[in-house]
């Protein structure tokens, strides 16, 4: 399906740039809602499913909050409060930084390291969905191209 046909538009795009703006905005939300999808029965938003992956890839070192947030896919998301939910629901501990007393280090648990090896075997099937629309060198083309967008 094309962009045009999903979002109903009738006129032309203004130009192929105007075009590809508007199919990566859409496509993204798209890819945000199945992700979403895939996380509620887990209790998880895509924001704290991002921070338990940044602590599993620093696993078993801790980080500190700060680091967390250089990190994060959405950077307009609080690091802080998204610990304190994680915290809360058992899958990180906080402890104060020993080589800096205002810093607090995070270290994901456990219970949050099994949380995501559940969801790898979901992601795994998700992934096999995009297997089936992308080959994967058509996967590697469109991430260098995105990489050159953004640069």
């Amino acid at each position: 399906m094309s962009i045009e046909t999903d979002i109903k538009q009738t006129t032309p795009f203004k130009s192929s740039y105007h075009r590809v703006v508007v199919n990566l905005i859409y496509t993204s939300n798209w890819l945000a809602g199945s992700q979403t999808q895939l996380l509620k029965p887990f209790k998880l938003t895509l924001q704290q499913y991002n921070v338990l992956r940044i602590l599993r890839g620093q696993f078993p070192s801790p980080i500190k909050v700060s680091d967390i947030t250089e990190r994060m896919l959405d950077k307009m998301s609080n690091a802080s409060r998204l610990v304190d939910k994680l915290v809360a629901k058992k899958f990180v501990l906080r402890t104060e930084c020993p080589s800096d007393r205002r810093a607090v280090d995070v270290v994901i648990t456990d219970k949050g390291l099994e949380l995501l090896k559940q969801l790898d075997t979901r992601q795994a099937e998700w992934d096999d969905l995009l297997q089936s629309k992308l080959t994967t060198q058509e996967a590697v083309s469109l991430s260098k191209l995105l990489d050159r967008l953004r640069s």
